[in-house]
């Protein structure tokens, strides 16, 4: 790993050292993207990659990762190195993303460290081999399904979330009895140089590796086959990650972006409603997975809300949100420009709009007269800018959401329950919350993840341990009923038959009586 002249870790360079791609070497030219195209093999994987593969997976065959105690012990590591550090991971988030020291505690490191205490409570009951219901003719049998760890597992964090997005997987993994190779998000420099620091530092280093790798190459990386992927982060990317592992037949969990709507109905309380969207949408400078990307508005509430809207965001960021300690900056000027693009192409500025391309600031805005066709409307928004659009019922709500690609998030602001009911049962979406935004995303009992197009697979707590282990079907039959189950062996005739026919026509507590003897 080569260090810059600051010190900090470079991205490794992917064509310097290496050998050529595992998969063309296994299967021949047909099966790279580059020689389909008819242009020759080019890609490498540095040498460190496929060794640290091999590492933990030397590390997970002896079963060292799968020992109750060392699942204890490696998880408590992470709460303590939360804890010791917390002072250094104030500051490289401050330094990568300008992040407040308040939002930096509350949604990352005590998100973490919730979910290592849940797991530290909880893992011994999960790993518990579970009794189905047997048929009469298992009766003197035992069925079950065992949690059995997958392997080795690919953790690639978002740098929307840069700490939380990479351990709170990992935490699950751990619990699972996994070992793992994550990758931080590189854009958020600083932060994943710490955790490439720490990590080491506090958990066993042949079961846990960090690696520093650009998002280009992480789909490469992908087909060095781990037993399971777990990304979050942009559509676009996701799709890469899932075809390359499509291609080693590995299993993966998406936790994508999505255009998350959220709709107030005319029946609420507005500043209340205000509040709590222009604290979930400007946050982080608006860079989240689960901000509400746009309002639909009832019409009669319309200018109450924007009104509300502007207080709020005053009396959060004061009257120039630039000098205020509490809002962020942008992550790079690629996130910078894309959003000041969707920002000047759609509808109008009723607040904010200022932008400062040497900070990397974009002030938080609210846009309205915004067109479902508006640029803004087509993609996701990854910055400081909430789009308002007006419908007249819910009726037109619903349809509008139904229209569109399945989202992470629906929200909802309506003191009617039958409001609420309706949008919940009558929309899809990987999670909902009423009168409240992004709360849904950070509970340890409540599963979260994606649909569609939102992603696949859920996480947090309870769901983090079942998305990176195997549920083992298990029959641990006797040989005390062969003079039974000898009809289902040859040769056969039709007394068997009729014999095996009506067994199963039988019932008991609702099933066959048998499906074979």
């Amino acid at each position: 790993m080569r260090k810059s002249s600051t010190g900090e870790h470079a991205r490794i360079d992917m064509s310097a050292k290496g050998k050529a791609c595992s998969a063309c070497q296994r299967n021949g030219r047909l099966t790279c993207r580059r020689t389909r195209l008819g242009e020759p093999c080019l890609k490498t994987y540095p040498v460190e990659y496929e060794d640290l593969l091999k590492r933990a997976r030397v590390s997970f065959q002896a079963r060292r990762s799968i020992k109750e105690n060392f699942r204890l012990a490696q998880l408590e590591a992470v709460v303590r190195m939360l804890e010791e550090h917390e002072c250094d991971f104030v500051d490289v988030l401050s330094r990568d993303l300008r992040k407040p020291r308040f939002e930096t505690i509350v949604s990352e490191l005590i998100v973490v460290k919730n979910e290592a205490q849940y797991a530290i409570s909880n893992f011994r009951k999960w790993m518990q081999p579970q009794q189905v219901e047997r048929n009469l003719s298992t009766t003197l049998d035992e069925c079950l399904t065992v949690n059995e760890p997958l392997g080795v597992v690919f953790i690639i964090g978002a740098w929307c979330s840069p700490v939380q997005m990479c351990l709170v997987p990992l935490v699950g993994a751990i619990a699972a009895g996994n070992c793992a190779i994550i990758s931080p998000a590189v854009c958020t420099a600083h932060t994943a140089a710490l955790l490439h620091r720490l990590i080491p530092s506090y958990l066993d280093n042949e079961c846990f590796h960090v690696i520093l790798a650009g998002i280009n190459d992480l789909a490469d990386i992908v087909e060095l086959k781990f037993d399971h992927v777990f990304f979050s982060g942009t559509r676009d990317e996701g799709i890469r990650i899932s075809q390359a592992a499509a291609q080693c037949l590995t299993s993966v969990t998406l936790v994508l972006g999505g255009k998350n709507p959220c709709y107030v109905d005319q029946n609420c309380d507005v500043t209340t409603t205000a509040q709590r969207i222009a604290w979930a949408r400007f946050r982080n400078s608006g860079q989240s997975l689960v901000a509400p990307d746009y309002i639909l508005c009832h019409s009669h509430v319309k200018t109450r809300l924007v009104q509300a809207l502007k207080c709020c965001l005053m009396r959060f960021y004061g009257s120039d949100p630039r000098e205020s300690s509490s809002f962020g900056r942008m992550v790079n000027l690629e996130i910078f420009n894309r959003t000041k693009d969707l920002l000047w192409r759609s509808g109008k500025v009723f607040l904010g709009g200022q932008v400062t391309e040497a900070e990397k600031y974009i002030a938080p805005t609210i846009l309205t007269e915004v067109d479902e066709s508006d640029p803004i409307m087509q993609h996701d928004i990854f910055g400081p800018v909430l789009p308002v659009l007006t419908v007249n019922n819910v009726d037109e709500t619903i349809a509008f959401i139904n229209k569109q690609e399945k989202p992470l998030c629906v929200y909802v602001y309506s003191n009617n329950s039958k409001v609420i009911s309706r949008v919940m049962s009558e929309t899809t979406s990987g999670s909902f919350c009423s009168n409240d935004c992004a709360l849904q995303s950070l509970m340890v009992t409540l599963p979260f993840g994606g649909v569609g197009g939102s992603g696949t697979g859920s996480y947090h707590g309870r769901a983090t341990f079942d998305a990176f282990s195997h549920r083992k079907s298990c029959l641990l039959r006797s040989t005390r009923l062969e003079c039974v189950t000898s009809v289902r062996y040859p040769p056969y005739d039709e007394r068997n038959l009729s014999l095996m026919t009506w067994a199963s026509s039988l019932s008991w507590r609702g099933q066959g009586w048998c499906q074979i003897l």
